[in-house]
């Protein structure tokens, strides 16, 4: 992924709400499932690291980006953009 699809997702991702909530447990497979049906419906979800969770934001994006063959976008303090392209029903066009 270049750095303008980057900056591209980025601006898109500024004004959507979290919909993915790692909790204390850290990234168990209810969690891994959840971003990945997120990630075929939407293709690029915010998802935010609680204050008691094991793991750091940086730490859970990339675990998650791991399992899902995702790619991370942005992860600033608690909270981190993924993308991964739809394979049913692409929405996405990156340049």
């Amino acid at each position: 992924m270049t750095s303008k699809q980057r900056a591209m997702l980025r601006g898109m991702a500024n004004t959507m709400e979290t919909i993915l909530y790692i909790g204390k447990d850290g990234v168990v497979p209810g969690v891994i499932q959840q971003a990945d049906d997120a990630l075929e419906a939407r293709e690029l979800i915010k998802g935010c690291v609680q204050q008691g969770a094991p793991l750091t934001a940086r730490e859970a994006v990339t675990a998650l980006c791991e399992a899902l063959g995702a790619e991370p976008v942005q992860c600033i303090g608690r909270r981190f953009v993924m993308y991964r392209p739809s394979t049913e029903n692409p929405r996405i066009v990156l340049e």
